[in-house]
């Protein structure tokens, strides 16, 4: 049966979401006759003729639907029917879905917010089930995925209106839960929307400087103290309102004012929901069995709001006024003390609750917008709890011992919170609210112990470093992260419900924010397609539990095959300042006997850095009954125990010959095939999950993971390449600043997006030398139609027969267009999209030089090959663009020159700026191949280029240029060797100077002396001119990492897909 497209669940994979669990609706239908139950077995799911033959599709093709055969006799509008659909179709009133999902889908088919909803709306006379409506529509647009403001544009006025209306909405009036919900997602929405200024006006007054009012009068005193220019900011909003208010006749009085209280009615709504509607059987924080009932509306309420507070605090317009309200109230320590926290259904608010936690205490200046540094998040700590030492001794007796402490006996949570247990109930209430001010004395909650205690010490303990803790994060999934469904769930996300996940907005706070929500989720990510390997890979082992009680395997499974032997044969001591081993390497045996050749033949085919996982399976002794199977976990049906990865270092057939060496240690001449049947693989483990494991191990008693793998199961090698691509991520976030000054705000969505264009640059290229960029004088008119072009010599005289190659002196006001229009026109576009033509008729003198290129030499074979592409003026935009400083994207559909304009690019490029060096990286061998043939054909010398990868046998071409014969590929493979001989030979030195009792932490003192210092000698070795071709070869990312940490980044031109082109210029 036809499907609606947009009414559907959401393809996992298309979106890269995780899910959330949908449950049945319950009877939520009921009351509605046959016609108008969708028979679809999935919720969110509904057919064409289900629409059709539905009573809502009936009313909208008699009042609204402009479609239909008799438009001319709608009816008139009737809010009676509006309050009639809202009452019988859209209003919940139990269960946890806030939404009947396909009613809405069926009104939104019908376009009921367009035609209906939006064209009658009145600010003053709309009832509240119109504007109820309205939102719950706007809301359905969000989750399937379409432009929701679009509507709204023909009538701002009118739609400010409606915003002022909604955020007043709840002013004498008690909603449900589900219309608490609803009304929530609308204002997640809203403020996930502040790229439309129709949108932003609004709403960013309710996070602007006014909300500091709202504030307790000790908070407020802090802010004040420790932000001493927002007491200029302060005086003139004031002053500002003052006046204003004045001017209508009325008397200022800021806590009236909508935009004041308005989120901390909503932070005092959702702890009264918290604490009274989650559990409405019991109110007893003790209670913590997790046995008496919860309200499931009531937790996704919660769960929204969490949700809320996130994406406020994390983008830096609605963060900077909005941290100091959330500390204020302290949402996050109630959240903690919460009964909800600790239950069983509160997995998924508990996770997002420490979201919330992390990013209020990001680091990051807030009123200025820059990230801060380790020693000044540090700094910041040591003099917040010196102050509070100092405090302590002048006021509070009680305290000397925490007064007089050091700094690393106190700022632990344990030593903390037992120093503050000698303070007797009303003194611990009078040094949190009256001393430090970092609670109201009229809070609720001031009066419990516990929660002043979680208070003080979330502010004055010390945080982990967020690198720390990025670095701390193993790599690989493990059972416990590849199983939990409020991560990774295994059902289509309906957007229903929210998650646990960072969002990648338009916005970012800094760029390691960029970067760690990048890595978050694309860790969840390939979890996600490794989980699902796992599920098909292991059932065709057929796992049962033989007479000796060992597991054994009756059948066979293609990526994955029985361990024979596995041992650890080297745990390294951690380096200074780690608790983690430098290294845990270890030894896999197995027999690929049972296999056909063509399996054997992918078995050989494993190489360095391929990424394998270790797999223990035990399964239970009898089957599952189809009952039982049901209800349990995958891992329970499979019998799967533990899951880990690990990294090839070699692999060695029977004989222990080393196979698949790429490193040139055995010469191609000496290769011969493996032999036998047994294969073993020295792997590298995840250093960080194996000191989890053992810290388990000591401390909980459990059992050694690593003594039953049984399992060694391989990935396809196309969708094996996460775990080099989050080191990448991972290293970056460890790098203070990688992006330039001109990039880093437009990057981050921030400022003028004009700015990184490269007519805004400071040190353009005024004088370009095109070569062979234009074909003739008349090719060179074309190109620039708005100028009025003339020749001349290089000697200064007119030239009335001009000749390629050209020099062009590009003005810094230099007319570019990113559309090709005929004629003198340039494309604009205004607020709402629509493209607009300016006539540009008015023309300026273009001078253009003329000259004779020097003889390459007497033979044919010395003339290199010209251009021959009739480059349009689109094209030659973009060349211009991307030969000088600044950001260029090039994008169009295939067949229209991208790679043609790209190989120009880097032509005008070497010629003009010889000092450059450039890196090119494409997705694939074929687009890397097409370029690397035609920058060979044009006038660039061989020897200036070097290529990365496996590809390169698909050239056409005699040249090699492999590691072993290419000169200068083998100078950077020596620099990249050099790099990791340097520890050996400074270990050999250490060893023979220094104790052996102190041979490793001197070693590691010589090696960081040795890096820090490196002569510029060795700076010097570098090419003065070097292209890089990067193909599918995940060798190529350490040593692309360790070349790029040489330069820096003063072009970025981004081709569309296949090709990314990056030019990078040496440090001087």
């Amino acid at each position: 049966m036809t499907k609606v497209y947009g009414t559907g669940t959401y393809d996992f994979k298309r979106h890269r979401v995780a899910e959330y669990p949908v449950v049945d609706l319950p009877q939520q239908l009921g009351d509605k006759p046959v016609e108008s139950k969708p028979g679809s077995t999935l919720p969110s799911s509904i057919t064409l003729s289900e629409i059709q033959r539905d009573r809502l599709t009936k009313i909208a093709d008699a009042n609204w639907l402009k479609s239909g055969e008799n438009v001319e006799e709608r009816k008139p509008f009737d809010p009676d029917l509006v309050r009639e659909i809202y009452e019988t179709e859209l209003l919940v009133k139990k269960g946890r879905k806030p939404v009947p999902l396909q009613r809405v889908m069926i009104l939104e088919v019908s376009q009921y917010l367009e035609n209906y909803l939006w064209p009658n709306f009145d600010p003053e006379a709309s009832t509240f089930e119109h504007v109820m409506s309205m939102i719950l529509m706007v809301n359905e647009k969000f989750r399937e995925n379409v432009a929701a403001w679009i509507c709204f544009y023909d009538r701002k006025d009118v739609f400010k209106g409606f915003l002022e209306r909604i955020l007043r909405l709840k002013e004498g009036r008690e909603l449900t839960i589900a219309e608490k919900t609803n009304y929530l997602v609308f204002m997640i929405n809203a403020f996930q929307s502040l790229e439309d200024e129709i949108v932003s006006e609004i709403v960013l007054r309710l996070a602007s400087l006014l909300s500091l009012h709202s504030l307790s009068y000790g908070r407020f005193q802090m802010e004040l103290c420790l932000n001493p220019d927002l007491i200029k900011k302060w005086k003139r909003v004031i002053k500002r309102e003052a006046k204003e208010a004045s001017r209508r006749g009325e008397t200022f009085d800021p806590s009236n004012k909508l935009e004041v209280k308005f989120l901390r009615n909503l932070m005092e709504e959702f702890l009264e929901v918290l604490d009274f509607n989650v559990f409405p059987r019991s109110h007893n924080v003790e209670e913590s069995d997790g046995l008496y009932e919860a309200d499931d509306a009531s937790i996704l309420y919660c769960e929204r709001f969490v949700e809320f507070l996130i994406d406020l605090l994390s983008q830096l317009p609605t963060r900077r006024y909005l941290k100091p309200l959330v500390a204020d109230v302290a949402v996050v320590a109630k959240c903690h003390l919460s009964i909800l926290y600790r239950h069983d259904k509160g997995k998924l608010f508990a996770q997002l609750v420490d979201l919330l936690q992390f990013y209020e205490g990001f680091e990051i200046n807030d009123h200025v917008g820059t990230q801060l540094t380790d020693d000044e998040v540090l700094q910041s700590h040591y003099e917040r709890l010196q102050s509070f030492q100092l405090l302590a001794f002048k006021r509070v007796p009680k305290l000397q011992e925490l007064a007089l402490a050091n700094i690393g006996a106190v700022h632990k949570r344990n030593d903390l919170s037992k120093k503050l247990s000698v303070l007797t109930p009303e003194e611990l209430r009078d040094l949190v609210c009256s001393k430090l001010k970092l609670v109201s004395k009229e809070d609720p909650w001031s009066g419990r112990v516990d929660f002043l205690i979680e208070v003080m010490v979330s502010f004055f303990e010390k945080q982990q470093s967020q690198k720390e803790a990025i670095n701390a994060l193993p790599l690989y999934p493990n059972e416990q992260v590849m199983w939990d469904e409020s991560l990774v769930p295994s059902i289509n996300y309906s957007g229903e419900g929210c998650l646990a996940l960072p969002k990648l907005n338009l916005q970012f706070l800094t760029l390691h924010d960029y970067l760690l929500r990048n890595f978050n989720l694309f860790r969840l990510e390939s979890t996600y397609e490794i989980r699902e390997d796992i599920q098909e890979a292991v059932p065709h082992l057929l796992a049962y539990i033989n007479n000796e009680g060992d597991t054994a395997f009756r059948g066979w499974s293609r990526m994955g095959v029985p361990i024979k032997d596995f041992k650890i044969t080297e745990v390294k001591q951690p380096n200074i300042g780690e608790v983690k081993p430098a290294a845990v390497t270890a030894e896999v045996t197995f027999s690929i006997s049972s296999y056909k050749a063509h399996i054997r033949s992918e078995w050989n085919a494993l190489k360095e850095h391929d990424v394998l996982f270790l797999l223990s399976i035990r399964p239970s002794f009898e089957p599952l009954s189809v009952d039982e199977a049901s209800k349990a976990s995958v891992p329970q049906r499979l019998g799967l125990q533990y899951v880990r990865g690990c990294e090839i270092i070699e692999i060695r057939d029977e004989e222990g010959t080393l196979m698949n060496d790429f490193t040139g240690k055995i010469k191609r001449e000496d290769w011969k095939p493996p032999k036998g049947e047994m294969r073993t693989v020295t792997v590298a483990l995840d250093t960080a999950q194996y000191h989890m494991d053992v810290i388990d191990i000591a401390e909980k008693g459990a059992e050694d993971v690593y003594g039953s793998f049984n399992v060694l199961m391989r990935r396809k090698p196309k969708e094996n390449n996460f775990k080099a691509i989050l080191e990448s991520i991972r290293d970056l976030m460890n790098e203070y600043c990688i992006v330039p000054d001109w990039l880093h705000n437009i990057f981050l969505g921030y400022g003028n997006p004009s700015a990184a264009q490269w007519t805004n640059m400071p040190d353009l290229l005024e004088l370009v030398d095109f070569k062979d960029t234009f074909l003739d004088a008349d090719h060179l008119r074309e190109s620039f139609s708005e100028y009025e072009v003339s020749f001349v010599n290089p000697e200064g005289p007119e030239n009335f027969h001009p000749a390629p190659p050209f020099r062009i002196r590009l003005p810094r006001n230099f007319k570019g267009s990113t559309h090709a229009l005929p004629g003198n026109k340039k494309v604009g576009t205004d607020a709402v999209g629509d493209i607009k033509v300016v006539d540009t008729s008015g023309k300026e003198q273009l001078v253009v030089e003329a000259y004779v290129p020097p003889d390459p030499g007497p033979y044919p074979q010395d003339q290199p090959k010209q251009n021959s592409v009739r480059f349009t003026p689109t094209q030659i935009g973009a060349i211009i663009s991307g030969i000088q400083p600044g950001l260029t994207m090039v994008v169009g559909p295939p067949g229209t020159g991208k790679t043609d304009t790209a190989v120009q690019i880097l032509n005008v490029l070497y010629h003009n700026c010889p000092s450059q060096r450039t890196l090119i990286i494409t997705h694939s061998n074929q687009a890397l191949n097409d370029l690397f043939e035609k920058i060979m054909e044009r006038d660039v010398p061989a020897r200036y280029l070097l290529r990365l990868g496996q590809g390169e046998q698909e050239l056409a071409t005699d040249l090699d240029f492999s590691r072993q014969e290419h000169p200068r590929k083998k100078h950077f493979s020596n620099r990249l060797e050099r790099e990791a001989l340097l520890a050996f030979t400074q270990e050999s030195n250490a060893t023979y100077i220094l104790k052996p009792a102190t041979t490793d932490f001197r070693k590691e003192i010589t090696v960081l002396f040795g890096l820090v210092h490196r002569t510029a000698k060795d700076h010097a070795q570098l090419l003065n001119q070097v292209v890089v071709l990067i193909g599918r070869c995940r060798l190529s990312f350490r040593k692309v990492s360790i070349l790029l940490h040489h330069f820096t980044l003063e072009h970025s031109l981004h081709h569309h897909v296949p090709l990314a082109l990056v030019q990078y210029t040496a440090k001087r």
